[in-house]
């Protein structure tokens, strides 16, 4: 169970707006480490109803790095070799590929898993697989759409979900999915 899990903020819906970054390692299913940055993006603006989502600013990020400078300097190097995981990885991993092709950055071949599948698999029985949700019904306490807690509290779940099937390669099978690439 060593794995990165990685949440991002957007500034509008652009998926190269990335705003902010969180990613927490997990070594024995444990978390381990964690990496947090604000990141100026490409447009200098955050929408209003997106701010009111996860509290950033325009001030926020002003004198934030870039994403490539985020990414050479921290992303990158925290990540390892591990896979990642995030929920509703579709969203993150398509703003860390529209982010990279934004600046220009070669892609590459991680491979990751969506704990938002992973939870439907192990809980069909819960009438909510959203991360708030999940959060509630296992006793977790966190700070929504905050990117590191959104990364931390992915992780927590993904790990209660490998217990139930005894590892994460059985939960993976169980859920018929497997590992993607980016």
């Amino acid at each position: 169970m060593n794995f990165i899990t990685i949440d991002f903020e957007t500034a509008k819906y652009s998926r190269e707006s990335a705003c902010s970054a969180g990613l927490v390692k997990f070594v024995n299913g444990k978390a381990a480490d964690s990496f947090y940055s604000l990141i100026r993006p490409p447009s200098l603006y955050i929408r209003p109803d997106f701010t009111d989502i996860h509290g950033l600013t325009v001030d926020d990020v002003r004198d934030a790095p870039n994403f490539a400078e985020v990414w050479n300097n921290g992303i990158r190097p925290f990540i390892g070799g591990l896979p990642l995981a995030a929920h509703n990885a579709n969203f993150d991993m398509g703003v860390l590929r529209a982010a990279l092709e934004w600046y220009d950055l070669p892609v590459p071949p991680l491979k990751y898993f969506c704990t938002l599948r992973l939870a439907r698999s192990a809980w069909p029985e819960l009438e909510s697989h959203a991360l708030t949700a999940l959060s509630r019904h296992f006793g977790i306490v966190y700070d929504a759409h905050n990117a590191l807690e959104d990364a931390r509290t992915c992780g927590v779940i993904a790990c209660k979900a490998a217990e139930k099937y005894g590892s994460l390669r059985k939960l993976l099978r169980a859920a018929g999915t497997g590992m993607g690439r980016l």
